[in-house]
């Protein structure tokens, strides 16, 4: 049987759990060959505990958590472009012309296109066009791999990248509202703060409409390997993450599942998958 190779292409080191890490874990575990581009190095990312870094290491810090968690995950090669964290929507760091919200796309998708060609995946996993909660470098990346997509497929575009190939399917892992009202209810239980919900709410209503999925992944068998990259992002997520404000086994329960929209090819009504790689039948959507 040919075998699965798949391609995550995101923005910043822990862009790569939330998602999509448990379907990482999950396919790499099975033997599938993955690989990861990030287009930066986090550097206007949190420092959650002083002890971890400063704003001069934070990106060697960061690219070393990337790596404990690609490890974790199984991710067989990272591949990093180079550019600056923007930061979010709004701040200084945007001017920055070495920010990735500020780089040439005629830079950029060539690099893309080589990955993509070299590694001849049948998957390919971004963020959704208003990234998630709308960061300039998650919308970014995801401008970026819909060109590479399109040009790694045309064997008239820079033949010099390699063999033309063109990607079966392009999927947006997505984290539905269920998720998120399952996290909330349980902190709200034992009396947690819940305030951070609220803006991600407001947030979440320009992104992409929930009920618009067409794979629904059960990876519980890989909720170890994806806990465990989580710890691996210690400046991202302290101890006042609201990632762990719940005992783990309560943590596996919630992200139990992985939800992903097939963006490319257009997909029929009514589709719904159970695996990325599997061929598909129309069913009603659960």
């Amino acid at each position: 049987m040919e075998s699965r190779r798949l391609l995550a292409l995101y923005a910043h080191p822990d862009d790569e759990i939330l998602g999509p890490g448990g379907a990482i874990a999950l396919y790499a575990s099975q033997g599938a060959q993955v690989e990861l581009v990030v287009a930066t190095r986090g550097e206007a990312g949190e420092i959650a505990d002083p002890a971890l870094a400063t704003p001069e290491t934070l990106p060697q810090v960061r690219e070393q958590e990337l790596r404990c968690s690609a490890e974790t995950l199984g991710i067989r090669q990272v591949t990093f472009l180079g550019y600056r964290d923007s930061g979010m929507a709004g701040t200084a760091e945007n001017q920055d012309p070495r920010a990735y919200m500020n780089s040439d796309p005629d830079e950029v998708v060539p690099r893309l296109v080589e990955i993509i060609r070299r590694l001849q995946p049948q998957v390919i996993l971004t963020f959704e066009p208003f990234g998630g909660y709308g960061h300039p470098d998650h919308q970014t990346i995801h401008k970026h791999a819909l060109l590479a997509v399109t040009a790694a497929a045309d064997p008239d575009c820079r033949p010099d990248l390699g063999q033309a190939w063109d990607t079966p399917r392009l999927f947006y892992p997505l984290v539905r509202r269920p998720t998120w009202l399952a996290m909330k209810e349980r902190m709200a239980a034992r009396g947690l703060d819940v305030s951070f919900f609220v803006g991600l709410e407001e947030r979440r209503e320009q992104g992409w409409p929930d009920d618009q999925f067409h794979v629904t992944l059960d990876v519980s068998a890989a909720m170890g390997q994806k806990l465990a990259a989580f710890r691996c992002h210690a400046t991202q997520f302290g101890a006042e993450s609201i990632f762990r404000q719940l005992p783990e086994e309560e943590m596996a329960e919630i992200l139990r599942y992985e939800y992903f929209a097939l963006a490319r090819p257009t997909p029929p009504p009514g589709l719904h998958l159970t695996d990325l790689f599997a061929g598909w039948e129309a069913a009603p959507a659960a």
